[in-house]
């Protein structure tokens, strides 16, 4: 009798149990919850008593205990409201907060977009959602933009570890593929500087991946689940298969993640610009490189990769209090080529410059242990120890046209991290957050150079300083004040300090020094509030500051950054800093329009950026057997960036429904002589239009995509020498033109436990070219997905 009055309250959309769900009668007496699973007995309620279920976010229900057992399978599907300010974010404090006390724009996706989106990689996650920008220079590659900032200036955690290292650079970086999006279970997107929080490199946002965890039993029983999932994409010939695995016992879980891709060179569309087209490709050879034209000019020929993904996850639960959790993560990609490298046309213009320009395999493997305590502590609330060992490997190979000798650079990171958070929620209207970190990184760096036609190897000049490290100790805290019931206030400061030390190997360049010793400190805070005048309108207005220290990539580098140009070290850094102040709005009429809005401006100051530079007295030195101009990373110049963000959300029907996102960014950067040029990483407007229609087994969306243009004169100083990847104006100068898409997407729940995406992007088939990417989007692409879960 008592098993035939267990329900579970299920997502009507995505069909996951709902928690924490209150379930009651008309006059309150009698209160049920649901547990961690969705279940609840309703066998306190008489069969013809009403019962009301209530739940932040979801729209309420009201039904009878007859009603129910009359449909026989125990199920009660709730129906998601318009996004809600009750919603829980983790990533401004790294404990739950809800978003209505948060003055910060943050953004989340969750596995349920996700999987209707169906991303190739993480890259193509942040860029479905519309509100993120993002670069590519080859398939293999994604580097978000926000707010201006990109690569260095940006910071991505995983599971609440940092991932941005020593050698993240300030060109465009692919990192970010290296997180598989199969496993992610939410991202939450932080605008603006986050630099109290998370210290060095968040200055224009953090990008925060949470990955799925194990999903423990209830009771003495075992819990196992599973998903397998396939997905096709016609534009580059994708097979991507991934497979997980969970079993849950009532104090321990395990979860065994794996993906594999294989993507084939990506065929791009065939309206646009002409200069796009791959009318040419070599083939490398020992015998002499040949040049030779592509049957199909729209196959961007050496585009394709392969790539393998594990996860691994271990969950304890000894006490009510007390959770222990351990990860291990894999990644590993084949080699891969340089795409806007690879058609560089040479100095003639009559043919290319390159005969190959390949990353090696890019590994990233992490293994974290974190231990989390609530409710037992003396000063405390919540406690989080968070300790964590990563190892980074990449490689550089490239060839010129012609010539036998393939140079190549391999790094190694190896990183160690320490974190310790806590919060204190025994101050009455105040929620304290605080804590420390120490992070640690270690480089290996090799050079090396192979005649082809011989095999013999020699040694030549390494990209960085070999046994060169970074280390920085920092403490935070942030409080959380609530003035009014209706107003909360949220200020918090950090200090960082940063160590670096690199020896220089004078074998191959005579530096004018031997070592580059750094030692320095950054504070930062914040301010800002968010107001509910009404409890469908929210204000907020938060001001805040970040900063860079330099790293072993600004300070020790040497690379071709450009053609017919040379990086080299410069030890003589200071970190940059931004200055911060954003205004936002939220408006919610009645669950039927949410219009939301915030506009920002961020000042950066000793901005670490690439100019010209003398090395022993000289303005051009020979790398790689050419004579180049010679380059460094000064803090050589001041930034200023600001900007609009609008969002829309519309409910017609409780079927249809529309959306849309609009970003507009400008930015200026000056130099110490006064002249200023637009900064390389702000994007051009850009935005979609969403028609979305759904039931509980059908989810439909069309939606327009559409980025703005950069004329010549808003083109950055560093991107016009890069002619090659733009198409060129009336005058014969280059510019990246505007662009739209129309696409298609959707999901159909073939069963409870089968599920069917199938999407067609550029419907219009149209030929692009996102700024500053070097290669080409897709053309027409159906991308067909199916999902299995047990």
């Amino acid at each position: 009798m008592a098993s035939a009055q267990e329900f579970i309250i299920l997502d009507a959309d995505s069909k996951e149990p709902i928690p924490n769900v209150a379930i009651y009668n008309l006059d309150k007496s009698k209160t049920v919850i649901s547990d961690l699973y969705g279940k609840a007995d309703l066998g306190i309620f008489t069969l013809n008593e009403r019962i009301i279920f209530k739940h932040i976010g979801y729209q309420i229900k009201k039904t009878s205990n007859a009603l129910l057992s009359k449909r026989g399978n125990h199920k009660v599907y709730l129906t998601m409201n318009a996004e809600q300010l009750d919603e829980v974010v983790m990533s401004i404090s790294k404990w739950e907060q809800q978003r209505k006390d948060v003055p910060q724009k943050i953004t989340s996706i969750d596995a349920k977009t996700i999987a209707f989106t169906s991303p190739q990689t993480s890259a193509d996650l942040l860029q479905n959602s519309g509100k993120i920008f993002v670069q590519k220079s080859q398939l293999g590659g994604g580097s978000p933009m926000i707010r201006g900032f990109a690569t260095n200036r940006l910071l991505i955690t995983v599971d609440g570890i940092r991932m941005n290292n020593a050698i993240f650079r300030g060109g465009n970086i692919q990192n970010i593929i290296s997180i598989d999006p199969f496993t992610i279970k939410n991202t939450e997107v932080i605008f603006g500087p986050g630099s109290v929080i998370y210290g060095s490199d968040a200055i224009g946002g953090v990008m925060n991946f949470y990955t799925q965890t194990p999903h423990l039993a209830v009771g003495d029983s075992q819990r196992i689940t599973g998903n397998m999932d396939y997905r096709y994409s016609s534009a580059n010939n994708e097979n991507t298969w991934h497979a997980d695995l969970n079993y849950g016992k009532r104090k321990w879980g395990l979860l065994t993640s794996i993906s594999f891709s294989d993507f084939g060179d990506l065929k791009m569309g065939r309206n646009g610009p002409e200069s796009y087209l791959r009318n040419t490709f070599v083939i490398p050879s020992v015998n002499g490189d040949q040049l030779v034209d592509n049957p199909n000019p729209r196959k961007q020929v050496s585009s394709g990769y392969d790539q393998i993904n594990v996860m691994q996850k271990i969950a304890y639960k000894p006490t009510n209090f007390w959770d222990l959790d351990m990860g291990l993560y894999y990644s590993e990609t084949s080699d891969y080529s340089r795409y806007d490298r690879l058609i560089r046309p040479n100095r003639a213009g009559d043919g290319l410059r390159s005969a190959e320009w390949y990353y090696g395999p890019q590994k990233w493997f992490m293994a974290n242990i974190q231990a989390e305590q609530r409710g037992k502590g003396k000063f405390y609330d919540g406690l989080k120890i968070t300790n964590a060992y990563q190892h980074f490997e990449e490689s550089r190979n490239d060839r010129g046209f012609q010539n036998p000798i393939l140079y190549s650079t391999a790094e190694k990171v190896d990183a160690l991290s320490s974190n310790i958070d806590f919060e204190n929620k025994r101050m009455g209207d105040f929620r304290l957050y605080y804590g420390g970190e120490y992070i640690f990184n270690k480089i290996t760096s090799e050079g090396s150079q192979k005649d082809i036609q011989t095999n013999e190897i020699s040694g030549s000049a390494s990209r960085y300083p070999d046994g060169s490290t970074w280390q920085t100790l920092a403490g935070y805290f942030n409080v959380e004040y609530k003035l009014k019931p209706n107003m909360t206030i949220l200020t918090g400061m950090r200090y960082s300090h940063v160590w670096i030390n690199a020896d220089f190997d004078t074998t191959y360049y005579s530096f004018p020094f031997q070592q580059a010793n750094l030692s320095t400190g950054a504070l930062t805070g914040s301010l800002g509030f968010s107001w509910l005048p009404k409890p469908d309108l929210q204000i907020t207005w938060n001001g805040s500051t970040g900063f860079r220290a330099p790293n072993i990539d600004d300070i020790g580098k040497i690379f071709d950054s450009e053609p017919g140009s040379v990086v080299v070290p410069n030890p003589d850094l200071q970190p940059e800093y931004a200055y911060n102040m954003e205004v936002g709005i939220r408006k919610n009429f009645k669950d039927k329009l949410v219009l939301k809005g915030a506009t920002f401006y961020t000042y950066l100051v000793d901005a670490l950026v690439r100019r010209d530079f003398q090395f022993n007295g000289r303005n051009q030195i020979e790398y790689n057997g050419e004579l180049s101009n010679v380059q460094a990373i000064q803090n050589a110049a001041k930034a200023y960036v600001y900007g609009f963000e609008i969002e829309m959300e519309a409910y017609v029907t409780e079927n249809l429904s529309f959306q849309s996102n609009l970003t507009i960014t400008e930015g200026i950067e000056e130099e110490e002589d006064g002249t200023d040029s637009p900064g390389r990483h702000v994007a051009p407007t850009f935005g979609d239009v969403h028609i979305i229609w759904k039931n509980q087994r059908f989810k439909a969306d069309i939606f327009l995509a559409y980025n703005g243009e950069i004329s010549n004169a808003n083109l950055a100083a560093s991107e016009m020498s890069k002619d090659y990847i733009y198409e060129l104006d009336t005058n014969g100068n280059p510019y990246s033109p505007s662009w739209h898409t129309l696409n298609f997407r959707s999901q159909y729940e073939l069963s409870n436990s089968l599920k069917l995406t199938a999407s067609l992007e550029n419907i219009t088939n149209q030929r692009y070219r996102p700024y500053s990417s070097g290669i080409t989007a897709a053309g027409t692409n159906l991308i067909l997905g199916l999902g299995y879960h047990f």
